[in-house]
């Protein structure tokens, strides 16, 4: 980015340039957006570097804040760059984005129906052009800020007698996006009005044009909109207060209402112009005008000078008021005004809407509730904001009047200029305004794609940077977290060691669900016919089951909340009369239930698909189950953590601890176990996940304790979503008897050399001078304890050295699969049990 200068006042895709550059660009500008378009813009990207510029808006002391703050106008403040910052946090974004277009990523083409194969989006409509008004330092940058939330490439107009702030503002946005897309997409442009040319270039190829500014300004602009291309109008409208009987009597409705007319001096389209009050009665009007100049004398001057009228606006203020004055002596109005001129307030007695000449002049007219539609919806594409006082049935009956009327926005009086984020703007959304909905309709061959954007291309982000964070780090951030941002709470499992919380916010959460849900897609999992038994644990604030609930409940599948419970036979009972042949659940349960419920679930034979979670089934234990149970399908639910939520999901090729990234929501990398750099490809490390879809919480490079490697290549499947296998857990790793062993090698040797398909447990303990190692397995007919520890002996060298050494007592038992140590809250297998002093 280079610096503007009087002579570069043009902001070109990532450059400043003067006019004669500018003019040239303008002749290629179809060819410039075509490029542009052919790369997409990642909703990620545009979020994160509009949070760091929040940021630095937001912080005085920071050096973007110190330059944007040299190109504010004369009588403006930081207060500018305030609202600019909160505009353009990533939580106001965010809500934005999901209540104008349903979701955080809506470009990205997904099935809104799961049981069909047919993906929408919101796609850009492609090239916008936005007319700003002059002299509305906040309203230039927004708006083309919305068109890229949309996608959009963007051509913006400020005025020619604007400063180069939405220029410098967005430029500083593009230096935060290291890709360039967002450079891409972004031009500003400062010129007169009276520059025809530029205007028709401008708007010739646009898609859109965004025009704000009054009538004049629209019919200016709108010459040269092509046939096809939408015309956005954001002009000039016009709001009223209307008060009930028991309200205009109310001296903190009068102040409030004072409040709204002085706020921005009636500049904002929100503020109020009129006062209607619920009567047909010329002496209440005219009472009630007396009234409230006493209040409106009683508000503090108008701050700063500089926000006086100019000679044209001081022109219709004398004007308005003298017609007024001349009405009085037809005893149609009364005029109040103070001797300096600074407020006036006009009662009269014809409720037709009138225009106010604005700068604390207000109208007060009679209308009884009765007339509201009649006498206002005749000015209906005038109206916005209805600011209306009175009971909770008064407020509940005049707000539909309103509304029917043509205004777009009802709020309490004293709250006009009020709003909240994703707010309808004159009855609209913007996003929507800026979108098209698109659709593609596909075959049988799609039904495990759940997102038709994975088979073109893979999602990029830039890459991690920062500290490495453990689950210390991330509880003591916890500490830090928004309370707003704290909406759900979840406890971790607590297999590796104490409960963790995990915070969510529930939109967080929602994205969540609908990734995990994806992934579920991709595995197998067919909503339209799966009848599912949800088998996760449930309750101590374990998101187990209710996680797996909201995913069925987002992709419309068949669903029995069972729960896991001790109860397997009553359990059974339910599967069995329920007809579900779906089982979701964690694999030491669900192999307990069906060994011990076996003869009743194989003679019922409706059991086809195993989805789990938490931890893995080996290969030998698949084995079992395809044959003894005849079960088709046995895959990963999802790979994850209570704390970064879904992270892998399987697809219909993967096998074991093969997954793929759900890389729309997570960066991978893989590190050395000892050094924090990088494996080389292919070797195992330890994974590290940064999240980039939450609110509330930076989870940047989460050590998140698993072990594994990153498969090369595209998978057979056709996604571009990276492949990892996962192998083993740090905690794997025991330090005994001076040696490392690693309960994975225990687990291995056994399957493979004595054909075990149970659970095994490592259990450590003192022994004297010695360490005792206790590996406990269930009864099996085919791996009696002494074949399996003269297995392990043969199997594992290191463990055999430390025996032989004697630092080492090995034990191999059986027991019951009740007696395993397992997690409360979870009922995960506690892999390792270390009870050693």
């Amino acid at each position: 980015m280079t610096n503007g200068t009087t002579h570069h006042q043009h902001y070109w895709q990532g450059a400043f340039i003067d006019d004669e550059e500018a003019g040239r660009r303008l002749a290629g500008l179809p060819a410039a957006v075509g490029a542009a378009l052919a790369r997409p813009l990642e909703t990620e990207t545009l979020l994160a570097a509009c949070d760091k510029l929040a940021t630095a808006l937001l912080d005085p002391a920071h050096p973007t804040h110190a330059r944007l703050a040299g190109h504010l106008a004369p009588g403006e403040d930081a207060s500018v760059l305030a609202e600019l910052g909160a505009f353009l946090g990533r939580r106001e974004l965010t809500r934005k984005l999901r209540r104008e277009l349903g979701g955080s990523a809506p470009q990205r083409l997904g099935r809104p129906d799961a049981r069909e194969t047919v993906y929408e989006a919101w796609a850009p409509v492609g090239l916008v052009a936005h007319i700003a008004p002059g002299n509305a330092a906040t309203v230039a940058p927004l708006s083309l800020v919305e068109g890229l939330l949309a996608g959009n490439v963007n051509i913006l107009k400020t005025s020619g007698s604007d400063t180069l702030l939405a220029q410098h503002l967005l430029a500083e946005l593009a230096a935060l996006d290291e890709s360039g897309a967002i450079a891409e997409r972004v031009i500003v442009l400062r010129f007169s009005s009276s520059r025809q040319e530029w205007l028709r270039l401008m708007c010739a190829p646009a898609d859109a044009v965004a025009v704000w500014g009054g009538e004049a300004a629209v019919e200016g602009v709108a010459a040269h909109v092509p046939a096809g291309c939408r015309l956005v109008e954001w002009g000039h409208k016009i709001s009223f207060a209307y008060l009930t009987r028991d309200a205009w009597q109310d001296a903190e409705v009068l102040g409030a209402l004072a409040a709204d007319v002085c706020l921005y001096e009636q500049q904002a389209c929100s503020s109020p112009q009129v006062v209607y009050l619920d009567t047909e009665d010329a002496g209440e009007v005219f009472a009630f005008a007396e009234r409230f100049a006493a209040v409106l004398a009683a508000m503090p001057p108008a701050e700063p000078p500089a926000d006086g009228p100019d000679p044209a606006e001081e022109a219709e203020l004398t004007t308005t008021e003298l017609i007024a004055r001349l009405e009085e002596h037809l005893g149609l109005t009364r005029v109040l005004s103070a001797p300096d001129g600074s407020w006036r307030v006009m009662a009269d007695t014809r409720p037709a809407l009138t225009a106010s000449p604005l700068h604390r002049s207000v109208w007060v007219k009679p209308l009884p509730r009765t007339n509201v539609l009649s006498t206002l919806r005749p000015m209906r594409r005038y109206l916005q904001t209805a600011g209306i006082a009175g009971s909770r049935t008064d407020i509940a009956e005049l707000a539909r009047l309103t509304l029917a009327a043509g205004a777009t926005r009802v709020t309490p009086v004293g709250a006009m200029q009020s709003g909240y984020s994703g707010e309808p703007h004159d009855g609209v959304y913007a996003l929507q305004r800026y979108s098209r909905r698109v659709a593609v309709q596909a075959d049988e061959r799609f039904a495990t794609t759940a997102c038709l954007d994975d088979l073109a291309r893979p999602v990029e982000f830039p890459p991690p940077s920062g500290p490495l964070l453990d689950k210390a780090a991330v509880q003591e951030l916890n500490r830090d977290v928004d309370r707003r941002d704290a909406e759900l709470y979840f406890r971790s499992g607590g297999s590796t060691g104490t409960p963790a919380l995990s915070l969510f916010t529930y939109d967080d959460y929602d994205t969540q669900m609908h990734a995990a849900a994806r992934g579920l897609l991709a595995a197998g999992y067919d909503p339209a016919r799966d009848r599912t038994a949800n088998l996760f644990y449930c309750g101590g604030m374990y998101g187990g089951f209710i996680s797996f609930f909201s995913i069925l409940e987002r992709l419309g599948g068949v669903q029995m909340p069972i729960a896991a419970s001790t109860d397997h036979r009553a359990t059974a009972e339910a599967i069995v009369a329920h007809e579900a042949d779906t089982l979701f659940g964690m694999p030491s349960y669900l192999w307990q239930l069906l060994h011990e419920e076996g003869e009743r679930l194989r003679s019922y034979g409706g059991i086809r698909k195993i989805f789990y979670g938490g931890e893995h089934f080996t290969a030998e234990q698949r084995r079992t189950l395809a044959e003894t149970f005849g079960i088709e399908t046995i895959r990963s639910i999802t790979y994850g953590s209570t704390d970064l939520g879904p992270l892998g999901y399987q697809c219909d090729r993967s096998t074991g601890g093969v997954h793929h990234l759900h890389a729309d929501l997570h960066t991978l990398e893989i590190l050395e176990t000892d050094a924090d750099r990088p494996v080389a490809p292919g070797e195992t490390g330890r994974l590290v996940f940064t999240t980039h879809a939450r609110r509330g919480q930076n989870l940047g490079r989460y050590v998140i304790g698993d072990l594994g490697r990153a498969l090369p290549g595209r998978c057979p499947c056709g996604s571009h979503a990276p492949r990892f296998e996962l192998l083993g857990r740090l905690g794997d790793v025991m330090r005994v008897a001076t040696y490392f062993l690693n309960y994975r090698r225990f687990v291995a040797i056994a399957e493979e050399d004595r054909g075990y398909a149970g659970e095994l447990q490592v259990l450590l303990t003192d022994a004297g001078p010695r360490e005792r190692l206790t590996v406990r397995v269930e009864h099996t007919p085919t791996a009696a304890p002494d074949d399996l520890r003269t297995a392990f002996l043969a199997g594992y060298p290191e463990l055999r050295s430390a025996v032989e050494e004697r630092l080492l007592d090995l034990v191999v038992e059986t027991a019951d699969p009740a007696g395993f140590d397992r997690t409360a809250s979870s009922g995960k297998l506690r892999a390792v049990v270390d009870d050693r002093r």
